[in-house]
């Protein structure tokens, strides 16, 4: 059995080929075959990109509201890989955004659907319940994803998806 930290090197391109299949998947419109019917995930305002020239790092990131990914899909080609990338999620009339980092699927930067206000002592149970219940949907998302991920990933499946994303980021 490996030691957790040489394991954790060893996989740690997964996530980051996790988030670009994110965002091929999200791009191409295939997201929205595993989502929920009426949901739907986008790219958000941030996507940081990394990669290794030589000795050293290069780290391209990629912000603002109706920023150009063209950068990004540049990026790609020359070798990057996705370590960071904000998403924002629909479902009906709620909207989560959140970033997720590759290197460990970590969340971050958590925006959740509005809900009420604490006005009194007896509404704090009630509030954070509801908070870590709209923190669980963001997390069973991901997991899902990454379940959908890593079975193509396994899978002969996976051939095909690399192309295609071959062809998506030489396009």
């Amino acid at each position: 059995m490996l030691d957790a930290s040489i394991s954790y090197y060893r996989y740690a391109f997964l996530g980051c080929e996790f988030l670009t299949w994110v965002w091929y998947s999200v791009s191409s419109s295939g997201i929205n075959k595993v989502l929920k019917k009426g949901d739907s995930l986008e790219i958000g305002n941030k996507i940081v990109l990394e990669r290794k020239l030589h000795d050293s790092f290069e780290k391209i990131t990629i912000k603002g509201k109706d920023a150009d990914l063209e950068e990004g899909i540049l990026s790609l080609k020359k070798g990057a890989v996705v370590k960071e990338i904000n998403l924002l999620y629909k479902s009906g009339e709620k909207e989560w955004v959140f970033t997720v980092t590759g290197e460990n699927l970590s969340l971050s930067n958590i925006k959740t659907p509005d809900i009420g206000f604490i006005e009194t002592k007896n509404d704090v149970a009630g509030f954070a319940t509801e908070k870590i219940f709209l923190f669980n949907v963001i997390c069973s998302l991901i997991d899902d994803l990454f379940k959908i991920f890593i079975k193509q990933r396994v899978s002969d499946k996976w051939p095909p998806v690399v192309s295609d994303i071959r062809k998506w980021i030489n396009t």
